[in-house]
Parts: C-alpha cells; sequence; structure tokens
C-alpha cells in the first residue's frame, strides 16, 4: 500500500467517526444533547466541543498550522474540563459549526502534508511526530468518543446506530430490549 492510499484510507475512517458523533445529536432537545450523564458530567455536545478543540489542536498547532479561531487553554483545572462542556451562551449550532469549521481545516493539513511531514505536540513526551501518528492518535481518539456518544444516545432514547438513517430504523421494539436485557442480568447474576 501506498502512503496515499493509507492517508486516504486513515482520514476516511476519521470523517466517518467525526460524522457518526455529530449524527448523536439528532432528533435530541438542547436538554437533552447538554445534561450530563455521568458522574464526571459527560453530555453529547461537550464531546463535540472537546473533539473540536483537539482536532484543531491535532492538526493545526502540532504542524504549525494553527487554527484561526481562538482556542481553550489549559492553564488551570477549570480551563482544561472546558472543553467537555457547552456553557448555556453556546449553542449546538455554534459547536457543531465550529468542529466543521476545524474539519476544514484539518482537512487542508491532511490534503497539504504528506504521512512522513512532521510536527511537535508540546504536550506528549515524544514531541516529534509525524502527520501518520497524528492520525492514528485522532482516529482512536475519535473513534473512543464515538463509542462514548453511543452509549449515551442509547441511554436518552435508545438510538443505535452510526448515522441517523440508522439511529432512525427501529429494528426491535422495547419489549424486546427488556427480554434481551434481562437474559444477561440473568447470566451475570449466575456468573457469581
Amino acid at each position: 500500500m501506498n502512503d496515499d492510499t493509507a492517508k486516504a484510507d486513515l482520514y476516511n475512517y476519521l470523517k466517518h467517526e467525526r460524522e457518526a458523533v455529530i449524527a448523536k445529536l439528532d432528533g435530541l432537545s438542547e436538554y437533552d444533547v447538554r445534561r450530563p450523564l455521568t458522574v464526571t458530567g459527560t453530555n453529547l455536545l461537550g464531546l463535540v466541543k472537546h473533539l473540536a478543540t483537539w482536532e484543531a489542536r491535532y492538526l493545526g498547532e502540532v504542524f504549525d498550522r494553527p487554527f484561526p479561531e481562538p482556542l481553550p487553554r489549559w492553564e488551570s483545572e477549570a480551563e482544561l474540563l472546558a472543553d467537555m462542556w457547552a456553557t448555556e451562551d453556546e449553542s449546538r449550532r455554534d459547536v457543531v459549526e465550529r468542529y466543521r469549521r476545524v474539519w476544514r481545516h484539518g482537512d487542508a493539513t491532511v490534503a497539504d502534508l504528506g504521512l512522513d511531514a512532521t510536527g511537535r505536540v508540546a504536550w506528549w513526551q515524544h514531541a516529534e511526530v509525524s502527520l501518520f501518528t497524528i492520525l492514528v492518535h485522532l482516529l482512536a481518539e475519535t473513534s473512543r468518543h464515538a463509542g462514548h456518544a453511543d452509549i449515551l444516545r442509547e441511554e436518552l432514547d435508545g438510538a443505535v446506530g452510526t448515522d441517523a438513517e440508522d439511529m432512525a430504523e427501529n429494528r426491535h421494539d422495547l419489549d424486546f430490549w427488556m427480554e434481551r436485557r434481562a437474559e444477561i442480568e440473568a447470566a451475570a447474576r449466575s456468573a457469581r
């Protein structure tokens, strides 16, 4: 496999995961995309905001191509965690559109650089990295958070799938899932 094919493969997977995260917001109220759904406050819109911040850093600052909009800094604990949730002044539209602007910025970086292009990640122990390493890292990070979004959305309304069409298709009714859950619960209890 040549570098162009490898770069296209990595980037196509990343683009799919980006869209999967955004799709998890479809059809939900403002409250549901923002409300904390875990002990740490994880929420769907916060995942989008977080991914936008870090993709802007990895496909921007790392390759000396800074994203043209201000990014949160991490001088304090509050600033460090500020990208994980949206304030009441940040609309869903603002957060999603910012993520899409980050995508376009990242698209240009990937298009302009080869996989062996090097950048510098100041916050990593081994600061010198290749575009290949950053694409693998971003794919892993985005996939990880897409998985979080899958579970959060399923908890909210039972929707499953990687895009709006998948989530809208109701393959099983609530009775099916209740029976399935009971079966799994029984297996878990008997495994003690």
